[in-house]
């Protein structure tokens, strides 16, 4: 009776060790604080339903703020090399890698974070799927438009450009600001507050809904916002990008809840989740709050023109068609415009 009790000993133990095994703990690594939007809003509710759909055979260990280290163009790298094995992050960190997908920076793109969530992730199936052959995207996304936070004195015209050092969020943005007759000051948003704090730059083009979470209402006196019936002068693309060992050796009933957690509907939803972001940081700055009306957006627009050109031949000249491409994401934009 002895050995016939270690045998069911030994199957019980057998039986139990494939359920364990299956037990995943994603490390999910990202440069906003936990008191973001992205950590609160978008990536830890994400986190808990894979948990939820899995039975609690998926969860993640979320580290904001670079906490498993290095810096956030980083970030992409620490995805593809295991490091992370997801990251959320700003493609237009790492320039020229993504030259294609960068269209969705252009000045005065995006209407809708919403539509233009589901236009990105659609853009990336048809057209740019190469550019992140080196990992597995979960969520292509925008965040709201882009807005002047200005230490000095608001923004009405293009002639209050001149004199200002601003950050500018990616390359696009960059050459956008240089032609508005602004000195651009390329930097990841974690430097933001610090540089304003030490007057290394007059101000910031960033969205309202990222302003609370690295407290720029309280070292700035103004902010300048374009008129809500243009589109926005800029937004910047996100990632949200899984190390594709980790996803292939999960079984596959947890990548089924991966798959079900991830693609078109995820990409829709964190641009909702960022234009109400928008709402609640905007409910946080200190007034003036300058409106810059249409009639001289028409003037910004012509000044940026030559970007959009640009960025056309650029594309063009390596191999790709930059005007169809451009085309297409409008098209696209326009389609899930809401």
């Amino acid at each position: 009776m002895k050995w016939q009790r270690k045998v069911v000993l030994a199957a019980l133990l057998a039986s139990s060790l494939p359920v364990a095994a299956q037990e995943v703990t994603l490390k999910v690594h990202h440069f906003l604080p936990p008191t973001s939007t992205a950590h609160v809003k978008l990536i830890t509710p994400w986190c808990d339903r894979l948990a939820k759909d899995s039975g609690g055979k998926l969860k993640c260990q979320i580290y904001p703020a670079m906490q498993l280290g290095g810096t956030a163009p980083q970030l992409y790298d620490q995805a593809k090399d295991g490091v992370a094995d997801v990251v959320w992050t700003v493609t237009g960190y790492t320039p020229g890698r993504f030259p294609k997908t960068e269209v969705f920076e252009l000045p005065f793109m995006m209407t809708n974070p919403e539509g233009t969530g589901h236009a990105m992730w659609e853009f990336v199936q048809q057209h740019t799927a190469d550019e992140f052959k080196d990992v597995r995207p979960l969520a292509i996304h925008p965040h709201g438009g882009g807005v002047f936070h200005i230490v000095k004195r608001p923004i009405k015209t293009m002639a209050d450009f001149q004199g200002l050092k601003l950050r500018a969020p990616t390359r696009l943005t960059n050459k956008m600001l240089a032609a508005f007759g602004a000195t651009p000051v390329g930097m990841p948003i974690p430097q933001v507050s610090e540089s304003l704090s030490k007057g290394v730059i007059d101000g910031a083009l960033m969205p309202w809904e990222v302003v609370p979470a690295v407290k720029v209402q309280e070292l700035v006196k103004f902010h300048s916002e374009t008129d809500p019936s243009q589109p926005a002068i800029y937004t910047t693309v996100f990632v949200l990008a899984m190390n594709k060992a980790k996803y292939d050796s999960l079984p596959a009933d947890l990548k089924k809840v991966i798959d079900n957690n991830s693609g078109v509907a995820l990409s829709t939803l964190a641009g909702r989740i960022f234009a109400e972001g928008d709402v609640a940081g905007k409910a946080t700055a200190k007034q003036p709050i300058n409106v810059v009306p249409a009639a001289e957006i028409e003037n910004w627009k012509k000044a940026a023109q030559p970007v959009i050109d640009g960025w056309v031949k650029e594309v063009s000249e390596k191999g790709a068609d930059g005007q169809a491409l451009l085309t297409a994401a409008r098209g696209l934009i326009a389609k899930y415009a809401k």
